[in-house]
C-alpha cells in the first residue's frame, strides 16, 4: 500500500459530519469542488468552505497555500499550528447540531427563493450577519423566506450536503420582524424538505451564540459535537 492510499483510505474513514465539506464536495457538492491534493474549496462565489484532513501533514499545508493563494485566510477545523512563515489569526468555537429527531413541518406561508431574490438576500444576511453568504450561495440548495409587500424579511436554506446530511444554515430574520417566530418555522420547514428526500438535517453555530443553540435544541436538536476553527493566512508568498 502506497503512502499516497494510505493517506486516502484514513480519509474515507470519517463520518460525514466529522468532514462535511470534502464529504460535500467528493458527492452532491462535485460541481462546485476545486482540489489540490487532500485540501479541497468551494469555487469562491458559492462559499469559501476548505475540507481538509483532522490532521495536517507538510504536503497539506502546501497544498493548502496552492489552492487558497498568497496572502489568503483559511478556517480550518480543529486545532491547528501551521508552519513558519504562516499567521494565526484567530480561534473561533463552534457547535455542530444534530437533527435526527428535530420537529420539522410543511409551512403554506414560505415561498422558494431564487436567483432573482438574491439581492434581497445578501442585503439581508449583511445586516443580521447570520454567517457567510455569496452571490452563488443560493445555488448549494433550497432556500425559503417570508415577505412582507414584496420585501424580504426572513430567509433559512441548505447549504453543505455531506453523505445523507443537509445543513440548515442563514437563518435570519429583520431585526423588525423578530419575535414572531419567523425563524423557528423556517428551520421546520428547511427540515422536512430534508427529510421528505431521506436525508437528515444537520447545522453550526458559533459556541457563545447562546440565543440560537437555545432556538435549535428547542426544535429537537442535539450538540454532537463541540470544536474549534483555526483561522490562518497563507504566506505572503504563497509558498510554505
Amino acid at each position: 500500500m502506497t503512502t499516497e492510499t494510505v493517506r486516502t483510505y484514513r480519509d474515507s474513514a470519517l463520518h460525514p459530519l466529522d468532514d462535511p465539506v470534502r464529504s460535500s464536495l467528493r458527492g452532491a457538492h462535485a460541481r462546485f469542488a476545486v482540489w489540490s491534493g487532500r485540501i479541497a474549496r468551494y469555487d469562491h462565489e458559492v462559499a469559501g468552505f476548505i475540507g481538509h484532513p483532522p490532521h495536517l501533514d507538510e504536503r497539506d499545508w502546501v497544498d493548502l497555500a496552492a489552492l487558497t493563494g498568497p496572502s489568503a485566510e483559511a478556517s480550518l477545523r480543529g486545532a491547528h499550528v501551521p508552519p513558519a512563515g504562516w499567521e494565526v489569526l484567530d480561534h473561533v468555537g463552534s457547535v455542530q447540531l444534530d437533527g435526527s429527531n428535530v420537529d420539522v413541518a410543511s409551512d403554506p406561508d414560505v415561498v422558494v427563493l431564487g436567483s432573482d431574490d438574491v439581492p434581497q438576500m445578501l442585503d439581508l444576511v449583511a445586516r443580521t450577519e447570520p454567517g457567510p453568504f455569496r452571490a452563488r450561495t443560493i445555488e448549494m440548495g433550497t432556500y425559503l423566506g417570508f415577505l412582507d409587500e414584496g420585501r424580504l424579511v426572513a430567509l433559512a436554506g441548505e447549504r453543505m450536503n455531506p453523505d445523507g446530511w443537509t445543513e440548515i444554515s442563514a437563518v435570519c430574520t429583520d431585526p423588525r420582524f423578530r419575535k414572531r417566530g419567523l425563524s423557528t418555522r423556517l428551520v421546520r420547514a428547511v427540515g422536512y424538505g430534508i427529510r421528505a428526500r431521506g436525508e437528515i438535517p444537520f447545522l453550526h453555530a458559533r459556541a457563545d451564540n447562546h440565543t440560537a443553540i437555545r432556538l435549535y435544541e428547542s426544535l429537537g436538536f442535539t450538540i454532537r459535537q463541540r470544536s474549534v476553527l483555526t483561522v490562518v493566512r497563507t504566506p505572503g508568498d504563497g509558498r510554505q
